[in-house]
């Protein structure tokens, strides 16, 4: 038995005709009132909300549209603004090294007053060896420009070390915290004479040894300025090297070991003074 077939119209010639019936409605109940009340109100149901819901939709896509026009202005405007913040920071920083610079070369200026008796070289710290401290370090300036073995070098408010090594256009300096230099020195109120020698080790609490302080009378105390001796072989007489600090009688009960806070800064040196006079010249 042969089954029936059933008439059939796609679904989209069906959506079609209503398409064109709503809108054909809508038409006539809005312009023309000739489909009377029933249809006009049928139509303000079903085609009001319509008309609604797309003006809804087409309200939020457009503010979303201006939201998101605002948010591109709102960014490029912040990339303009960071670069002008980035190009403020760079200016500041070269302000402040500015600063600094000005601030070394018065100190220097200040140090070659303190010892206008002797002639002087500056010169850039340009290596170091390891470590913290420059207990040991290269400057920018050798034989060319006068800078020999034996020569003193300064910095900060006084004795840094002594030229050990020197090369067309380097030198070596080898400074007073280094474990092997020793330094004659004195107190410079009493003229009581002791040995400064370098210990890396105590430098990392900021302190200088000083070894066999000829104070029988007691009157060196703390805070008292001691400086180069008169009987050193190799240092200039009475450069600032740093300030007493606390002092024990030494097992012989004829002098006294201890410390010093040393004047210069030996973590942040940068630029020194040669002081081009050898000692041993000056003595002759």
């Amino acid at each position: 038995m042969k089954k029936r077939k059933f008439f059939s119209v796609p679904t989209k010639y069906i959506l079609g005709i209503l398409s064109v019936l709503c809108i054909g409605m809508m038409f006539a109940s809005y312009t023309t009132g000739f489909a009377g009340e029933p249809l006009s109100r049928l139509s303000g149901y079903v085609f009001v909300p319509f008309e609604k819901g797309i003006n809804s939709i087409g309200g939020w896509i457009r503010e979303k549209s201006e939201s998101l026009e605002d948010l591109t202005a709102a960014q490029e405007q912040n990339k303009e603004l960071q670069a002008q913040i980035d190009e403020l920071i760079l200016e500041n920083n070269r302000l402040m090294q500015n600063q600094y610079r000005l601030e070394e070369l018065e100190e220097m200026y200040e140090l070659d007053q303190n010892y206008a008796q002797f002639n002087k070289v500056a010169a850039n710290i340009i290596a170091k060896d390891s470590g913290n401290w420059f207990h040991s370090f290269v400057i920018d300036k050798g034989r060319s420009d006068g800078i020999e073995v034996d020569m003193n070098v300064i910095a900060g408010s006084g004795l840094v070390g002594i030229v050990t090594k020197t090369g067309d256009n380097w030198a070596q300096v080898r400074s007073i915290i280094d474990d092997m230099n020793s330094v004659s020195a004195q107190v410079l109120s009493t003229s009581d004479l002791c040995f400064v020698k370098g210990d890396l080790q105590l430098m990392s609490e900021g302190l200088i040894r000083v070894e066999q302080l000829k104070d029988p009378e007691n009157r060196a105390a703390m805070g008292e300025k001691i400086v180069t001796s008169h009987v050193s072989d190799r240092y200039h007489e009475g450069i600032l090297i740093g300030y007493l600090g606390e002092m024990t009688l030494d097992s012989n009960n004829l002098t006294k070991s201890g410390t010093m806070t040393p004047a210069v800064d030996f973590e942040h040196l940068r630029t020194v003074l040669v002081i081009t006079d050898l000692k041993q010249a000056a003595d002759e």
